[in-house]
């Protein structure tokens, strides 16, 4: 290791324990996705995230040149003061880093590290320099939608980084790792398969030597779809993976957001509320501007507060018992396939998209078979068009493919955005004292259909 990693070293918080004994408790965790590229701007984001009227940890998400290891075009753009979408971990002196986050970071306050790499050598070099012992990806989640990095070199990478990142425990930090599987493409993957690929990627962090995981699951299209995929998902965990070694985040809808206010609120609330009655114990946030520019803080800590109070009013009693559904049998049939493809997880994840028995709809990468197709139907479930070489014949996936023609396409990526921006404008209740969020990029600011719920 280079003496420019030799940081102060800041003390390890456990990240999977600290939402545990929220949950225990009662109490969603709630997370922004947040990064800037300024040491200063982004503690500030960190404070206001730690003093939100919520039970949070704090995100620093790294820029896209870290991401995909462009170390010429980071310099570049810090030599000439060019702005970054996230914070570049890898370029600062870890010194600063560690500045950033004194005071802040501890174990009241847990931050996790989000980047999107299929090359993270140098970013969990960094982490483990600094003893930051909380990130996110995975070597498929983290591979197929955000290049094209070949499958078998982001296993090995990812191999290496996992099994570097475990030595942590021996420096007294519990490193934690979310697998981001739950959120392959954001939108139009049916949640069998995206369950699947989340408990795949915990079992690979396991078997590398992580305890720690965390198991995401993105919001769809139909809110008992995803009831059913959470309750699939937490009982793949409870059958595969250690007891009290995991827990679930859920992630606001990834697709095409929503772009009034009430419409992106509602659907942030209809998130809430599928993390509390769904059981997953922490909460990704989204924002009415992300899709457009990186939100300002104050529009994080408006999500952060709205997604706050409104699982605080979700009665637990709602939680779906459909542990068998059609998810389920699904996720199952896919995740014990793999499986047995071999011993090693890396080598058979692998061999299961070179078999199609993993197949990401709409995929372009090399890898990827490309022969699976999904489509909405008429209640707004998402359902295989075709399910290719998927293994899911015992379960009825089988039989003549349907053909999806590009304007059902351009519908369904849009079926979200028209639900909740044109349903009759609901008046959405803030937390007590939130301001109205105000209007960024012609995106309306303010508006009356917002009022602050008194006492709540």
């Amino acid at each position: 290791m280079s003496s420019r990693h030799r940081a102060p070293a800041l003390r390890g918080v456990d990240f999977g324990e600290f939402v545990r004994q929220r949950a225990a408790a009662g109490t969603l965790v709630v997370q922004p996705r947040m990064g800037f590229d300024d040491p200063r701007k982004m503690r500030a984001g960190l404070s206001a995230t730690k003093s939100a009227a919520a039970a949070t940890v704090g995100t620093v998400t790294l820029d896209s040149y870290t991401r995909l290891r462009d170390d010429e075009a980071l310099a570049d753009a810090l030599a000439r003061g060019r702005p970054l979408n996230g914070y570049p971990i890898v370029a600062h002196d870890p010194a600063v880093t560690a500045a950033m986050l004194a005071g802040l970071y501890g174990p009241g306050f847990p931050v996790q590290v989000r980047h999107g790499s299929a090359v993270p050598q140098d970013i969990f070099e960094a982490l483990v320099a600094l003893r930051l012992n909380a990130t996110e990806g995975g070597p498929v989640s983290y591979c197929l939608p955000y290049g094209r990095t070949p499958l078998a070199d982001s296993v090995r990478n990812w191999t290496q980084c996992v099994r570097r990142f475990a030595e942590l425990r021996e420096e007294g930090a519990e490193p934690h790792l979310e697998t981001f599987g739950g959120c392959l493409m954001g939108q139009l993957c049916p949640p069998g398969l995206l369950v699947a690929v989340s408990v795949l990627e915990a079992l690979f962090f396991q078997q590398h030597g992580v305890r720690s995981v965390s198991l995401s699951y993105a919001q769809q299209t139909h809110a008992g779809q995803d009831r059913e995929a959470v309750a699939a998902l937490r009982r793949l965990c409870g059958e595969l993976l250690p007891a009290g070694s995991w827990h679930v985040v859920v992630y606001a809808y990834m697709g095409l957001y929503p772009v009034t206010v009430h419409g992106a609120y509602r659907l942030l609330g209809a998130a809430a509320e599928l993390a509390v009655c769904s059981g997953a114990e922490r909460l990704i946030v989204k924002t009415v501007a992300e899709s457009r520019q990186i939100p300002p803080i104050e529009e994080n800590v408006a999500a952060l507060e709205f997604a706050a109070a409104t699982a605080a009013r979700t009665s637990r009693d709602g939680r779906s018992d459909a542990e068998d559904s059609e998810t389920y049998q699904e996720a199952a049939a896919l995740v014990h396939a793999v499986l047995g493809l071999g011993p090693d997880l890396g080598a058979a994840l692998v061999r299961a998209f070179e078999r199609g028995y993993l197949d990401v709809p709409y995929c372009v990468h090399p890898d990827n078979r490309g022969r699976t197709r999904s489509y909405l139907d008429g209640d707004g479930r998402l359902r295989w068009a075709d399910p290719g070489a998927l293994p899911l014949a015992r379960h009825g996936r089988t039989g003549a493919a349907r053909r999806v023609t590009s304007a059902e396409l351009h519908a369904d990526l849009h079926y979200v955005r028209r639900a909740f921006d044109g349903a009759d404008e609901e008046r959405v209740a803030l937390p007590d004292g939130l301001a109205p969020v105000p209007a960024q990029d012609g995106l309306p600011g303010g508006s009356p259909e917002i009022a602050r719920a008194e006492g709540s």
